[in-house]
């Protein structure tokens, strides 16, 4: 314990001599004394304290204290140093089994992550962790339809299987980007009423060879336990694709998963009640195995939406936004063709963002116009402020406007603007696209032919107007363009004189073992002579076409060049009024 004295005590005035000496006269009343320092605390009879210098641990005065009979209190502060010794000892075993605590918890958690790599990240999802419902999905009906039926085979199996039929494995949904394949996964999710796993296949790969196959043992264990059960594998191409392609052979972690994914669909374990839902964009490049029947039995495909189909997609995706009276969506549907499922949701989210910018308090037909225009056309960028460079795109688009409603007629024309666009020099004319075209996905000699007289319209009318040695370079983008779909008539699709038959030598090198062990050397030196002359002779006769046609509607085009230098833009019913007059076919 820490002797304290009730003493404040003076400086030291006295010597150890002077000490010894006053211990010797009886003037002292008391002594403290403290082994371990190098001082006394003295207390005089006449009340005087002070501080005196002695020896460490000096035994004389206490001999000195003890003889004269002064009251000496010896202050031992071993028993002080100990406790403090033993308060450090304490507070370093305390932090040493802390800092062991958490290195065993860190060691741990390793661990447990390195025995889990094999776990799947499934995530069960239940009814009412959903909202979304087949009504909810929009365009794709006949889908929808298949996909009502396989969830009518997980809840009553017996309508099968009294006929001898069996519950299809495996459904892959095949369609474009943003077509609504997620969006029917989740739909089935809300509408099963049974478990519903839901992973991305990319999730089943890791950098330890033998980890994916794991986890697609532990997803289908899991959706056993759960049977009857839907998995949905979203983005299947990312382990299913062709298996020998990859270097030395093809033999890596992703080919390990896709064989442990096909045992599970169809191999000698028994997997009734589960039904595996995947998701792709590249079916074309999905492993055969991966395709056939047993595993997927069905291959559903999710086209691109019709009139009919974009007219309900926007009626529901218009649901929640304050529309005006007077908006017609059958109207907007004809203007989107081509137009996906997300595009369009997309279309009435850009309408809502220009109407709060304009502080409306209802969307209409401008907000809509400007958002098509956003998505189609891209940002405004500047306003074209030289009188020659408004000149000359006008007449390169109204010259593309004129071929265009040539060949496809009047209404192909839905807009022709000299205001510039990011990503396009200058301005830029909107053609509609066929409907049937996009429906159907098929392209005839006849289209490519008029899509690549369109497109060099541009450089056509320059050369009527200000001569061949005056064209400049704002038709770059659309010669670029021209001159890709020749080539792929050449070399693809078989549509010039060479004959039909495909010599595109980079055609499979998308996998990229087949491109580094291919022999290039697979097309003659003559044959592509032939493709180059081939691909100039199409262009120079397609530019010649454009000439002749933009020749005889030169008043037309005269016309409406001065009009779009005036007004910037010319939209759809302006341009049909002017040309249906004018227009000469």
């Amino acid at each position: 314990m820490i002797f304290k004295s009730k003493f404040t005590y003076s400086n030291s005035n006295s010597s150890y001599s002077d000490l010894l000496f006053q211990i010797d006269s009886g003037n002292i009343q008391s002594i403290y004394f403290y082994p371990r320092k190098r001082e006394i605390d003295v207390l005089y009879k006449n009340g005087k304290k002070e501080k005196i210098p002695i020896l460490y641990n000096d035994q004389l005065v206490i001999e000195k204290a003890t003889e004269n009979n002064v009251d000496l209190t010896i202050n031992n502060s071993q028993k002080q140093s100990s406790t403090a010794n033993l308060f450090v000892s304490g507070s370093l075993f305390l932090i040493f089994i802390l800092a062991l605590v958490l290195i065993l918890r860190s060691t741990s958690k390793f661990a447990s992550r390195a025995l889990g790599f094999g776990k799947s990240k499934a995530k069960f999802i239940t009814i009412d962790e959903v909202e979304t419902r087949f009504n909810d999905v929009a365009g794709v009906p006949e889908a929808a339809q298949e996909l009502k039926e396989v969830i009518t085979f997980l809840k009553s199996p017996n309508k099968l299987t009294n006929l001898g039929a069996k519950v299809p494995k495996g459904v892959l949904l095949i369609g474009p980007p943003g077509t609504g394949k997620t969006l029917l996964a989740k739909a089935i999710a809300g509408e099963s009423g049974v478990p519903f796993i839901s992973i991305a296949a990319s999730e089943f790969v890791e950098l330890f060879v033998g980890v994916g196959a794991s986890r697609v043992r532990d997803l289908f264990e899991k959706a056993k336990e759960k049977s009857p059960c839907i998995i949905f594998i979203d983005e299947i191409d990312s382990i299913g694709r062709q298996r020998g392609y990859g270097i030395g052979g093809g033999n890596d972690e992703r080919e390990q998963t896709l064989n442990q994914l096909l045992t599970e669909l169809d191999g000698f374990a028994d997997n009734s009640g589960i039904i595996v839902l995947a998701a792709t964009n590249r079916a074309d490049i999905l492993d055969s195995a991966l395709l056939r029947p047993g595993r997927f039995d069905r291959k559903i495909e999710i086209m691109l939406p019709d009139l009919n189909g974009r007219k309900k997609i926007l009626s529901v995706h218009s649901l929640s936004k304050p529309l005006e009276n007077n908006v017609d969506l059958s109207y907007w549907a004809k203007r989107t063709v081509g137009f996906s499922g997300a595009e369009l949701a997309n279309l009435m989210n850009e309408s809502a963002i220009h109407c709060a910018r304009d502080k409306s308090k209802f969307i209409n037909d401008i907000h809509i116009e400007s958002a098509l225009d956003k998505l189609t056309l891209g940002l405004r960028t500047s306003i074209v402020s030289s009188p020659n460079m408004k000149k000359i795109v006008a007449y390169n688009e109204v010259g593309r406007a004129i071929v265009s409603a040539v060949k496809n007629g009047i209404d192909s024309v839905d807009k022709i603007t000299i205001l510039p666009r990011s990503g396009y020099v200058g301005g830029y004319t909107k053609i509609n696209p066929d409907e049937d075209i996009v429906s159907s996905g098929l392209i005839s000699k006849k289209l490519l032919l008029s899509k690549i007289e369109i497109a060099l319209a541009g450089r056509a009318a320059e050369t009527i107007v200000f001569g061949k040695n005056e064209i400049t370079q704002c038709s770059i983008n659309d010669i670029n363009y021209a001159t890709n779909i020749v080539r792929e008539m050449v070399t693809k699709y078989g549509f010039s004189i060479i004959g039909p038959v495909t010599i595109d030598a980079h055609n499979n090198d998308s996998l990229i073992g087949d491109g580094l062990i291919r022999n290039k050397a697979l097309i003659a030196e003559n044959t592509y002579s032939k493709i180059d002359n081939e691909i100039i002779n199409i262009s120079k006769l397609s530019l010649n076409n454009s000439i002749n046609i933009i020749r005889k509607n030169r008043l037309l085009l005269e016309k409406l060049v001065e009009i779009l230098i005036e007004s910037e833009t010319i939209e759809n019913d302006i341009f049909k009024k002017i040309s249906f007059d004018l227009l000469k076919v």
